[in-house]
């Protein structure tokens, strides 16, 4: 219930910031306390040790959203939380963000294009672009929204880099 007008609070999301390189303790611990943690996350490739690997990485790092009600939720635990530093103010007051951002947030994560399952040496044909209808060897994943193909031009083989929406398996 609202202090000064005796209505209950409806959850709202707030920012959570974490301590260096623990937003995935923070969540860990705020979950098992019972609260509910929005954490948005994106799967990147990397080079680790001369290989190329697809991690988990955060969309805002040392950053997470936390759903509390203003004038019912215990935000005194938030503190002592292992992993968090601190609930991100403006002045003393903690500014809560919108749902609708939460939520734009979420639909653009679902709406990623999953990681194609292209092999390398596998056949393509480029479907959009100014290389429309060349076909192409497929090489590898450049990140998630591009691949690196090889294309024979003036009888030499390129390497070419687009987006993985522009190509398709040749039949």
């Amino acid at each position: 219930m609202n202090r000064e007008t005796g209505v209950e609070a409806a959850p709202q999301w707030y920012l959570v910031q974490s301590k260096p390189r623990q937003a995935e303790r923070a969540e860990v611990n705020l979950v098992q306390q019972g609260y509910s943690v929005f954490h948005p996350q994106l799967m990147v490739e990397r080079i680790r040790r001369g290989r190329r690997v697809v991690v988990e990485e955060s969309l805002f790092p040392n950053y997470l959203f936390i759903r509390l009600r203003r004038w019912v939720d215990n935000w005194y635990p938030l503190r002592s939380t292992r992993g968090v530093a601190r609930l991100v103010s403006f002045g003393r007051e903690p500014l809560p963000v919108q749902d609708a951002m939460i939520a734009e947030i979420q639909r653009r994560l679902d709406a990623r294009p999953a990681q194609s399952d292209l092999c390398p040496g596998q056949k393509v044909e480029i479907i959009e672009g100014p290389f429309r209808g060349l076909e192409a060897i497929f090489k590898v994943h450049q990140g998630e929204r591009r691949a690196q193909l090889l294309i024979e031009l003036l009888h030499r083989q390129v390497t070419l880099t687009i987006p993985i929406a522009d190509i398709r398996r040749s039949a």
